[in-house]
This record gives C-alpha cells, structure tokens and sequence, in this order.
C-alpha cells in the first residue's frame, strides 16, 4: 500500500515541478501512477493535500539545508541574514517551491492545508530556531525583554511579506525584504536596558 503511495507522490513531483500546480491535473498524477482515479482518493483527498505534502517535504530540506549552511557562532543580524538569501534562493531554483510566489495557487493550497492539519503545519523547523533565539537571549545577543515566540512570530512576519509583495509593490522587492530585516534584526539585537 505505501509503495503506491510513493509512486503517486513521486510521479505528481515529477508533474508539479515540469507544469506547475495549476496546469496539472489528478488524471496525468494517476496516468503516470499507473493507477486508477480511485486509488488516488485512497491516498490523498485532494491535488491540493498532495501538493501541500510535497510542498512542505521541500521547504523543509530547504530549511535544514539553510542552517546546516549557516554558522551559527555569527551575529544574530548575519544569521538571520544569510538564511533569508539562502532562503530565497531556494524558493527560486526548486519549481515546487516557486509556487509560493504564484498568490493564487498557495493561497488556495495552504488555505485547505491549515483548515485539514492546523496552523503549526507550516511552522517549518520551528523548534530548532526557537532554540537559537533563546540561546542568543542567554548570551546578550538578543533581547530579553519579548518573548522568544513573539520573536518567532516576527520571523514568521518577515518570511510572509513576500505573499504580499503585490499589494505593496514589485518594484521595491527584494530591497523591502532586506532593509525591514535589517531594521527588525536591530531592534531585537539592541539590549541595552
């Protein structure tokens, strides 16, 4: 049974990545499968829970492999910095992860992916960051005085201005992206009481 499953993910990877979310469709995922549309619907309930799947596998090697790039003995502003670059980097050269930039097929996914798993669905190695951040609060590098989830949450903030960079304007990214960092960055990292 998980062999099936492997084989629909594996195939609709293979799709998603050449066509893209919205040009792909469950009759080519179950083609290439070599199933039955049946058989799909005992997997997965939807194209878009598959995609999601899939979606979230990526971001998660990217992360992992963002901080097993970074070294974390830096300051807090180089850390956070180079795993937005790399972050972005990433999002740009896997196709999968490039319909993160496509507003209306991720909002439509992630939508029904938080409605069927929650919020923490997507709250990528979150632990291992929180981790970090206490660390650098221990050690005087960051501010003591809010919460390490709030700064998460900030974090979070910062990653997900790019869902809106439509609305604020093309022309002012990836420059917005990286003063706001900077400028967020020094304000947690400014510990003097």
């Amino acid at each position: 049974m998980e062999d099936r499953k492997t084989v629909i993910y594996d195939c609709a990877k293979e799709l998603f990545s050449a066509k893209g979310f919205k040009e792909t469709n469950i009759s080519e995922i179950t083609q290439k499968s070599g199933i039955a549309i049946g058989t799909f619907y005992k997997y997965y309930p939807s194209k878009e829970k598959l995609f999601m799947d899939i979606f979230l596998e990526e971001n998660a090697k990217l992360k992992k492999h963002c901080l097993q790039s970074i070294d974390l003995t830096k300051s807090p502003m180089e850390v956070i910095g180079e795993m937005l670059a790399l972050n972005t980097e990433g999002l740009n050269e896997n196709p999968i992860l490039r319909e993160w930039n496509n507003k209306y097929v991720f909002s439509k996914i992630e939508q029904l992916y938080r409605q069927e798993n929650g919020l923490q669905a997507v709250d990528f190695l979150y632990d291992s960051f929180l981790g970090l951040v206490k660390e650098w609060q221990a050690q005087g590098k960051m501010r003591k005085d809010i919460d390490s989830k709030m700064i998460m949450m900030i974090f979070a903030a910062i990653i997900n201005i790019d869902t809106h960079k439509e609305e604020i304007g093309l022309e002012y990214f990836p420059q917005l992206l990286v003063q706001m960092t900077e400028l967020i960055m020094k304000g947690l990292t400014d510990c003097s009481e």
